[in-house]
């Protein structure tokens, strides 16, 4: 017996949750005492013995056969993006002595890219600490400025879950997001950090935490609610970066020709440094020289 954490049981237990009787195609036979299937019935509908499955929510067998791991993936109607991160939690790997989480580096190259970039861009990490952005970003929100954190920010931040008219739906996105990002190593001690905090404190986190949903970042419009130039939607690109592990550059664009260029505009004209403050600042270039 392991003392590894049951991410496997949490997993199947959590997502056996989330699907009706009805949506399995069991008649729904009076007041049920939990949430979704029992256990018995994920068991009959993929093939094996109630026992069985039991130990795998208990977490006394790991390792089941593949096969057995598509039969009950299809019974908890998971799509391909939870079936990866099922196969994934199968094993019994070897403890690791506790280590410090990893330093991310952006590539010196792609720091210069994302400043002369004439839209809002920044590059995240792992769990989407703002490592680089662009003063046309920081125009967008304030929370894209370097050392920002996006799950603190968009869960225990009013003013930025205001910018976000579809606020429900992000969190949403970002949380199955984060499952994706982490996958099995969850005793990375900056995950177990923000992870627990944000248990702690946002009752939406806990609830999305829980359902164990899974899904990888992509392009997709995202509509925003700017205190300064009102709504727009802006086209969201999500693209890894090569030679990092795990950095990602976050580019908003609008339409070439759109309302929402124009405000993109307006406040990239107010990101630049006014003719003042670069005289300000040259004379201070001065006087230390």
């Amino acid at each position: 017996m392991t003392n590894r954490p049951n991410t496997l049981g949490e997993f199947l237990q959590a997502r056996r949750g989330l699907v009706t009787p009805q949506a399995a195609g069991i008649p729904d036979s009076g007041t049920r005492r939990v949430a979704g299937l029992r256990r018995e019935e994920v068991a009959m509908l993929a093939g094996v013995s109630v026992d069985y499955y039991l130990r795998l929510e208990r977490g006394r067998d790991r390792n089941p056969s593949v096969q057995v791991l598509e039969s009950i993936a299809r019974v908890l109607q998971l799509d391909d993006d939870h079936l990866a991160y099922l196969m994934t939690l199968v094993g019994d790997r070897p403890r690791r002595s506790p280590r410090r989480s990893r330093t991310e580096t952006v590539p010196p190259g792609m720091a210069t890219l994302v400043a002369s970039m004439p839209h809002p861009a920044y590059v995240e990490g792992r769990y989407f600490d703002v490592l680089v952005s662009n003063p046309v970003a920081v125009a967008l929100s304030p929370r894209f400025a370097v050392g920002g954190n996006q799950l603190r920010d968009m869960f225990l931040d009013p003013q930025q879950q205001e910018l976000y008219p579809d606020w429900r739906g992000s969190t949403e996105c970002l949380v199955a997001n984060l499952r994706h990002s982490v996958g099995p190593d969850i005793e990375d001690p900056r995950f177990i950090e923000l992870v627990g905090e944000l248990s702690l404190a946002s009752p939406r986190f806990r609830e999305l935490w829980a359902r164990h949903d899974i899904k990888k970042q992509f392009g997709a419009p995202m509509r925003f609610d700017h205190p300064q130039v009102g709504g727009m939607t802006l086209n969201r690109e999500w693209l890894t970066i090569g030679g990092t592990e795990g950095l990602h550059l976050v580019v908003y664009h609008p339409d070439p020709g759109s309302e929402a260029a124009d405000k993109i505009g307006l406040l990239a004209s107010a990101a630049l440094p006014t003719k003042d403050a670069m005289s300000q600042r040259g004379c201070a270039g001065r006087a230390r020289d």
